[in-house]
């Protein structure tokens, strides 16, 4: 059974388009491009997300040692697609113990990375990137640079950027997790799978505990 679309920023119930508008409506943000799911780990998901898809869908390739793909997600609508996507993944935890990063991207103003990283704003906000990079991935030859964004978090860390004209995060669900940026170097697009590049064919684990609980619809009288 398929979950009720829900705002990607606060999880609310939204509205369907109806007679006067063309948009999802949440009750607290107004027009919205609609959470549809949390797609479960595997081949399947990932072959109804792909024609989709009108942004990347980021992996870590090669991926980190003993590290899977644990689920996806997506917001949008059959008529917009897919404009922002989740690629959660799973392994050990630099320090021991099991590690969670989520890797969003989306179009500006979507608010699901946002969301993950505990930010009121659909964005990274102002300034975030107005000194030196922390830390450059590769994708396709070109650099992407990226941001830590200190959120005073003792329970995560979170790294936000662009790339491709769309936002880049990469949300990691402890803080010891985020050593894995010191081995993490490239970024593939899982999308070239469905154009015909070269074969990706990333390993499964069990469904994600983070992004389930972290995108779970939220019920509320507001």
């Amino acid at each position: 059974m398929k979950s009720k679309p829900t705002c990607p920023r606060c999880g609310r119930a939204v509205q369907p388009p109806g007679l006067w508008t063309s948009a999802w409506q949440c009750d607290a943000h107004g027009p919205v491009a609609p959470l549809r799911q949390v797609r479960a780990p595997g081949t399947a998901a990932l072959e109804a997300l792909l024609p989709q898809a009108q942004v990347p869908l980021w992996i870590p390739w090669p991926l980190p040692t003993n590290w899977v793909v644990t689920g996806f997600a997506d917001c949008g609508d059959e008529r917009s697609g897919a404009l922002a996507t989740v690629v959660a993944l799973s392994g050990p935890d630099p320090l021991g113990g099991v590690g969670e990063i989520a890797i969003v991207a989306e179009d500006p103003g979507v608010g699901l990375g946002a969301r993950l990283a505990g930010l009121e704003g659909p964005d990274p906000g102002d300034g975030f990137d107005s000194g030196a990079a922390d830390a450059k991935l590769r994708f396709d030859g070109h650099e992407i640079a990226l941001w830590n964004l200190d959120l005073g978090r003792r329970d995560g860390a979170v790294y936000a950027g662009e790339a491709l004209a769309h936002w880049l995060w990469l949300v990691f669900a402890s803080a010891d997790t985020a050593l894995l940026m010191c081995e993490i170097n490239a970024l593939r697009d899982l999308r070239d799978i469905r154009n015909g590049g070269v074969a990706l064919e990333p390993p499964f684990g069990a469904p994600s505990p983070f992004l389930t609980r972290s995108l779970a619809p939220r019920h509320t009288e507001d």
